[in-house]
């Protein structure tokens, strides 16, 4: 049996048990010892290139272990352990890696566990354990041992020039042992990237580790093109920092989902005047100086769109939410080209798709170029009223001249919000936010239908908060009256919106239940072992 425990996109952590065997995973062991059959397994390897009709006619199969393949159509059992021999000769053909692996984790069920034989080294094992295997061996450290190399986390080297040294200190060091140093540095490191899918933070760590080779750059880039395969997995949201600290950020899935959110789902409360104001260091915006200053000038007469890399444009009412609220980069004034394009190309689909009565824009140097290119391409006059500073006392003058004569009108956040969230505008006449921040309510008639998140910023359906969205984001489960969480097998079907972290409606026959995804939509269908969903009320019909 196999249990994923915790996703980070395609990585997890899990708990894999047969008999007295348990293996908390991703994890390094040796192999052969766990699973005997392993040494007598003949005609298992079959190369990656080969072809369909090579495999059928090779390729075969034995009872504890499941031999996958590129070509091969075969699907393993659910709980199984997966292997996919000769993965090694994959790193070094990014293109197929992707494509390769893409195909055959679509075909396998989701609660599988994933053995990558004789592959794995501490500077390419963040990548592997990114991509989704669970299960490595000490083949490829042991070989590097014979041929004297010393292996770290940032690559291999000449044992000669390292050990003794003082480079580590870890127990094989200090015995003068190399097996032993490149057995711990492999475990190590997986013991490091544990840490960072538990915390949520995995893809700063491959970003920095995939510096190690061209290839594993490659992977991580092609792998971000793969947008639909990474980011089902993806959490909808995190309670900590994301750190945007290379030009490879820009594509990470969640921020992609971000955007695309806002042009598809999100639906402004006001179209009569917008104004594009700068981004700043402190999250969120509004509780900066700067902003404190912007928002007195506005004072309600325009609609608050904030432009910032790397997600492009955050609508005021989404400044909270992960990851407009949790994000960090580094600041030097200079937007690269690949910016440029991308965020010009999300601001000009925006105001296609929402045609503002005015636009004014409040920015100066490379972002204010930006967005005049971008409103030039879509028709659309604007107003720039940043003088040398957009804090300046001239800055702002100018920008309180140009919005006189426009009305006050108070803000709906609530709409824009549920909008992004459950893509359905959905009507919030009488629906007011009251509380203070940690305690933070949406109420209508003095009934609760929302609590705010105040880690992630989401909102909390309350049983009467989901009468006001119809038919999003529902789990149809059997007929059982739940007695905690909800478990895989339990699901009979799933809105295929659904993403890890979610805020989802669970209905059956017998109960209604309001709670948080643990698994994504394509997951919870597939899978018959794990938590689908984390319950946080129940109500029997």
């Amino acid at each position: 049996m196999f249990e994923v425990i915790k996703r980070e996109g395609p990585a997890r952590t899990g708990v894999f048990s047969e008999g007295e065997i348990t293996l908390n995973t991703p994890c390094a062991t040796d192999t052969a010892e766990i699973f005997p059959s392993l040494r007598t397994m003949a005609y298992s390897n079959v190369p990656l290139q080969a072809g369909s009709d090579f495999c059928k006619k090779y390729l075969k199969q034995y009872d504890n272990i499941f031999t996958s393949h590129p070509s091969d159509t075969a699907k393993a059992e659910t709980g199984s352990v997966v292997m996919v021999p000769g993965w090694h000769t994959a790193l070094p053909d990014p293109r197929n890696y992707v494509k390769w692996i893409i195909e055959m984790k679509s075909r396998h069920p989701p609660d599988t566990m994933w053995y990558s034989p004789a592959c794995a080294l501490p500077s390419n094992i963040a990548t592997l354990i990114a991509s989704g295997f669970d299960l490595f061996d000490y083949t490829a450290v042991d070989l590097k041992t014979s041929q004297g190399v010393f292996c770290n986390s940032d690559g291999e080297y000449p044992a000669e020039e390292c050990m003794g040294t003082g480079i580590c200190r870890c127990e094989g060091c200090l015995k003068d042992d190399l097996k032993l140093h490149n057995r711990i540095a492999l475990d190590s490191e997986i013991a490091k990237i544990i840490l960072r899918i538990n915390e949520g933070n995995l893809r700063e760590y491959l970003e920095k580790q995939s510096l190690n080779s061209p290839q594993l750059v490659s992977i991580l880039r092609l792998f971000d093109r793969e947008y639909d395969f990474i980011e089902k997995s993806t959490p909808i949201a995190r309670p900590i920092r994301l750190y945007s600290n290379s030009g490879d950020s820009i594509n990470r899935p969640e921020i992609k989902r971000f955007g695309q959110r806002v042009l598809k789902r999100y639906t402004p409360s006001r179209t009569d005047a917008a104004v594009i104001l700068p981004c700043s260091a402190r999250k969120p915006y509004s509780s900066s100086q700067s902003h404190r200053k912007f928002m007195s000038t506005v004072r309600d007469r325009a609609h608050e769109i904030i432009l910032t890399s790397p997600l492009a444009l955050v609508p005021r009412e989404l400044e909270g939410v992960y990851p407009a609220g949790h994000y960090d980069i580094p600041v030097t004034g200079y937007w690269d080209m690949e910016e440029r394009k991308i965020i010009g190309a999300i601001v000009e689909e925006y105001f296609t798709k929402n045609r503002y009565g005015h636009v004014f824009v409040h920015l100066n140097g490379d972002a204010a170029e930006i967005v005049k290119n971008a409103l030039e391409r879509t028709g659309t006059e604007a107003t720039f009223t940043a003088a040398e500073g957009p804090t300046s006392h001239e800055s702002l003058r100018n920008l309180d001249r140009a919005l006189s004569g426009l009305p006050r009108k108070s803000h709906n956040y609530i709409r824009g919000m549920l909008s992004w969230q459950f893509g359905e505008d959905t009507d919030t006449s009488g629906m007011m936010i009251k509380g203070r921040f940690g305690n933070r309510k949406i109420l209508k008639n003095k009934k609760q239908l929302f609590s705010i998140d105040n880690e992630t910023g989401l909102y909390r359906p309350t049983f009467e908060g989901w009468e006001t969205i119809v038919d999003r984001y529902i789990v149809e489960i059997d007929d059982f009256i739940p007695q905690g969480d909800i478990l895989a097998p339990g699901v009979v079907s799933c809105d295929p919106e659904i993403r890890p972290g979610d805020e989802v409606f669970v209905r059956g026959q017998k109960a209604v239940a309001t709670g948080r995804a643990a698994m994504g939509a394509d997951e919870m269908v597939r899978s018959q072992r794990g938590v689908a969903v984390k319950v946080r009320k129940v109500k029997k019909i």
